[in-house]
């Protein structure tokens, strides 16, 4: 279990939901409403493919990850 103690953990936790969701629309699972593809190109202003999202979130996690201290995905 994981516990968000802080705003930064948070927008981590956050980050690392939207990239799972993303992965799974990858491979092709549907849900309902607003896809993570959307939601992750509109709040980071990324463009491209689902795997050019993918690839530009893992490297925001990247360096979220080494300014602030890890929490294991």
């Amino acid at each position: 279990m994981m516990i968000a103690e802080n705003k930064y953990q948070i927008q981590l936790y956050s980050m690392l939901a939207l990239r799972a969701r993303l992965r799974l629309e990858l491979v092709g699972l549907k849900g309902r409403g607003r896809t993570a593809y959307s939601l992750l190109k509109e709040e980071l202003g990324i463009k491209g493919s689902k795997q050019k999202v993918l690839d530009s979130v893992n490297e925001i996690i990247q360096v979220m990850k080494e300014q602030k201290g890890e929490i294991n995905d």
